[in-house]
């Protein structure tokens, strides 16, 4: 007679559980409103989406540090609050947007925002789990809904984007649970810390290691795939550039950071361990992301598609911190990303400013240089905000993510990596001239003919999106040295 299993309700945590479920529960209510009452006003659906998020937003800064819930399976510790804090912020950030164009139609649809609240809980479920399974359904369940999003577009560029991303995202899903059941197979547990443990006890034994490598360096893959590290880059520019100028923003912050939580445990895991060589492998795809993609985007004509490469230059120098393994190095990243969110969210909602029906001064690109060109002259307040959000990017100081830069350097030379910190200084500069170049073009070169219809997609959401992320970033440096000192305490008390 089989004995039945008793669950203690009390031992589920399911606090642990509130944001994500949260977030479920109101993509849920927002189809359920539009069935039993069609064609409501989409400001509807984008003020509902906003107080979701700040009830989820409360809900995370009631979290506890170093709790489980869940049958274990959910972790909360520094890592998933600060995490959470970013993703939400962000897109607290990004869905008033929807208010600022009658152009595009997605934002007419529920069901936008209902993917979007579940692609914020698959997001939520990846950085609060150390097991590998819910990693994975996380990332299918954000997915999923981000390439759908991308798609509801509905141009023949957003088409091709989601289709381009869907691919690479498949192809990144495979890598991810083949990686997983190497994983699985030599530590018998998709726990990472039973994985650690078993790892520890079976380091002697012949070809555990070469099975232990291969299995970091498939998850390696399909990190690489979302995080845009080389040379699995290649579909980010594209799928930017077919994706609309906030949706490109938001794309090349929020999932990165999802990932970029992944990366920390599982390849912290390694490095913990002693293995040198995954900490050797992440240091040199940094490199070589941060530096290719710098030199790709210095030839760009494109202004977002510059932002797209600028975004995967900084996805590197985020990761040559992360295989730092260091509680100043961790610290330093989720810094980084809370500066670079207000920034680069800014400097793309600025695009959408000038946003076209037509390709005004391009056959085939909506944002060419061509078009900012003596854009002080015509938009002067807009011009200057464009210059503080590309000065901050290059890393000038006081904007916001020279503190960001300064502290990923500082914890990479006191972890003994001069040489690393001046191959990410070089790339610091070599940013600065596609960056100030764009610069050069507002102020100093004469506007061309018909420029003054373009600069007309100003409304008060968009502009009080921008104000804010411009404060930030303007404003950084009264508030950097609370904000680390809190980040650092999280990853600390978490044993980071």
């Amino acid at each position: 007679m089989l004995t039945p299993i008793s669950v203690n309700l009390a031992s589920l945590n399911f606090i642990t559980l509130s944001p994500m479920l949260i977030a479920l529960a109101g993509a849920l209510g927002i189809l359920i409103i539009d069935l039993i009452k069609k064609d409501l006003d989409k400001t509807l659906y984008v003020i509902l989406t906003i107080l979701i998020l700040f009830v989820d937003l409360g809900a995370t800064l009631g979290l506890t540090v170093n709790e489980r819930g869940f049958f274990n399976v959910v972790v909360i510790d520094g890592i998933t609050i600060l995490s959470e804090l970013l993703i939400i912020v962000a897109s607290m950030l990004f869905i008033p947007l929807a208010l600022t164009s009658k152009r595009f139609h997605e934002y007419a649809y529920p069901e936008y925002f209902a993917l979007f609240l579940f692609m914020i809980a698959g997001f939520q479920f990846m950085v609060a789990t150390d097991n590998l399974i819910m990693m994975f359904v996380g990332l299918e369940t954000a997915s999923l809904a981000l390439y759908t999003m991308i798609a509801m577009h509905n141009t023949v560029g957003a088409h091709e984007a989601a289709i381009k991303y869907f691919t690479m995202g498949a192809l990144a899903a495979g890598f991810f649970v083949m990686g997983s059941a190497v994983i699985y197979g030599v530590s018998g547990s998709v726990e990472l810390y039973d994985i650690t443990r078993a790892f520890q006890e079976r380091l002697g034994e012949p070809g555990v290691m070469v099975a232990m490598i291969g299995g970091a360096m498939l998850l390696l893959v399909a990190i690489g795939f979302k995080v845009s590290l080389f040379p699995f880059h290649t579909w980010t520019p594209d799928v930017y550039e077919g994706s609309s100028a906030p949706m490109a923003g938001y794309m090349s912050i929020v999932p990165k950071i999802a990932m970029i939580v992944v990366a920390i445990r599982v390849f912290g895991m390694y490095i913990d361990l002693g293995i040198e060589t995954i900490r050797n492998v992440v240091i040199v795809m940094a490199v070589l992301t941060m530096t290719l993609s710098n030199m790709m985007a210095l030839v760009q004509a494109d202004v977002k598609r510059m932002l797209a490469y600028s975004s995967i230059s900084h996805a590197g120098f985020v990761m040559a911190a992360l295989a730092l393994d260091t509680t100043k190095a961790n610290s330093s990243i989720f810094l980084y990303y809370a500066l670079f969110l207000f920034t680069n969210l800014g400097a793309f909602a600025m695009l959408w400013i000038s946003r076209h029906k037509d390709k005004t001064h391009h056959s085939r690109f909506h944002h060419p240089y061509i078009k900012f060109a003596g854009m002080i002259h015509i938009e002067p307040f807009a011009a200057i905000i464009m210059a503080i959000f590309m000065l901050a990017l290059t890393g000038v100081p006081p904007f916001g993510l020279f503190w960001g830069k300064m502290y990923v350097l500082s914890a990479t030379v006191d972890a003994g990596y001069i040489w690393l910190a001046i191959i990410m200084g070089l790339n610091s500069a070599i940013a600065a001239y596609y960056y100030l170049k764009l610069i050069v073009y507002m102020f100093l070169k004469s506007a061309p003919e018909g420029s003054e219809t373009v600069y007309n997609n100003k409304s008060v959401p968009l502009m009080i999106v921008i104000g804010i992320a411009a404060f930030v970033t303007i404003l950084s440096i009264f508030f950097v040295q609370p904000l680390m000192d809190y980040i650092t305490y999280l990853i600390s008390a978490s044993g980071y």
